[in-house]
């Protein structure tokens, strides 16, 4: 399982489309090996995107997750942005 993909399926908030997407985005980058296409691969890259987030989102629904249209509202957790005692500038 890719890491940075996060769970949607939350008891206390809606997945938002945005969330729904970033997740496809990372799925497929996983699966192709690349972070950014080149532009030969770039339709198809976008293809499957919206194919697993179409997907994702129907599968959310149907298990009673709701979904709203909006942003990503993911932030990195206090823990990834700290920085290792001594290493500031």
């Amino acid at each position: 399982m890719c890491r940075s993909i996060k769970t949607l399926r939350r008891s206390d908030d809606a997945a938002t489309t945005g969330e729904i997407e970033a997740a496809a985005r990372q799925f497929v980058r996983k699966v192709s090996g690349y972070r950014v296409p080149s532009a030969r691969n770039q339709e198809a890259f976008d293809a499957a995107i919206a194919e697993i987030a179409h997907a994702s989102q129907h599968l959310l629904e149907a298990i009673g997750t709701d979904v709203e249209v909006g942003p990503d509202r993911w932030t990195p957790s206090s823990r990834r942005l700290a920085t290792p005692a001594g290493t500031r500038n």
